[in-house]
């Protein structure tokens, strides 16, 4: 993700202290060194603090800063929120830990920085993808087996019929999603036993390669008690929107697709599971891309999600 240096903090100023001071003050050798601020897009406003000298960054979300559509929730509950779900999954894979909150400074969410190339940089230049795929398969297994929990079915069709919602489709097209949402829901394909936590921002751009380990951010809108093929199918939608927009058809996607799906399965069986559902949850991931998008552009992603939808057997 791009960012732009916006500033240099001294000591003096109140941030930059209570960082050094309170938060991250043992892991530096000069503790009067200034700090460099980057700041990068986000739906938040997200600032890389960079300690001259010290080779060492953090990273901070002010949620009381939204800068995307959403302005109307509560930033201290969205910072706690996000605190325990990188606590949560950080007991179970790689994540930037939480490293401190405070609500004085625009409900700030302090994190680890991790450096590296991110899952998006693998995507755009199609080099080692199948390799790092498979280590976002392996961790987002290890994720769901070790949350497992109750399973909360309707929360995964008031999800979809929400983002339809949002794109506040013709009368017809939507009623049509309907219907066929209908038959997912009278199937018993998407009845199962145990839900898991599901990382549910499933971006490239959420996945960091540090020496070699996949890292996972941003945890604020994570779920629990989902089905743990959610993230599978927003990470296929992503593969297919990447393809095509930018290497010519969303068919070329299919093999690393598949290969990313048979790397999370732990048999045969199981990848004939997962690949029955997937549809369903691909579907949303199309939907929530095409809320990006204008014209012609969303008009195709719409058509794929509702095509995704029709593979119900």
């Amino acid at each position: 993700m791009a960012s732009r240096h916006v500033n240099t903090l001294s000591p003096g100023d109140p941030f930059r202290d209570w960082l050094v001071e309170e938060v991250v003050g043992h892991r530096l050798r000069n503790k009067t060194c200034s700090v460099n601020v980057f700041k990068y897009n986000s739906s938040h406003t997200v600032c890389r603090y960079q300690f001259r000298g010290e080779n060492f960054s953090v990273m901070a979300k002010f949620f009381a800063e939204p800068t995307g559509r959403l302005k109307d929730y509560n930033p201290h509950k969205g910072m706690m929120n996000e605190y325990r779900n990188l606590r949560k999954a950080a007991s179970v894979i790689n994540v930037a830990k939480p490293l401190a909150v405070n609500k004085k400074f625009n409900c700030v969410l302090v994190t680890e920085h991790i450096p590296g190339k991110s899952l998006a940089w693998y995507f755009s230049h199609e080099e080692k993808l199948y390799e790092k795929l498979a280590a976002v398969a392996h961790m987002l297994r290890q994720l769901h087996e070790n949350t497992k929990s109750s399973y909360n079915k309707e929360n995964e069709f008031r999800n979809y019929h929400d983002v339809l919602d949002h794109l506040k489709l013709d009368h017809d097209t939507r009623e049509s999603f309907n219907k066929l949402l209908g038959q997912w829901w009278y199937s018993p394909l998407l009845n199962r036993e145990h839900g898991c936590m599901v990382h549910r921002d499933v971006t490239p751009s959420n996945y960091i390669f540090c020496k070699g380990k996949p890292y996972a951010l941003d945890f604020e809108s994570s779920w629990f008690q989902a089905h743990p093929v959610r993230d599978l199918g927003i990470l296929s939608a992503e593969l297919k929107n990447e393809f095509e927009l930018h290497k010519g058809s969303g068919w070329k996607a299919e093999p690393y697709i598949g290969n990313f799906l048979w790397e999370y399965s732990s048999d045969e069986k199981d990848f004939k599971y997962i690949t029955g559902v997937l549809p369903f949850f691909m579907s949303i991931g199309l939907l929530r891309s095409a809320r990006l998008h204008q014209d012609n552009y969303r008009d195709y992603l719409i058509k794929e999600a509702r095509e995704c939808l029709k593979a119900i057997n």
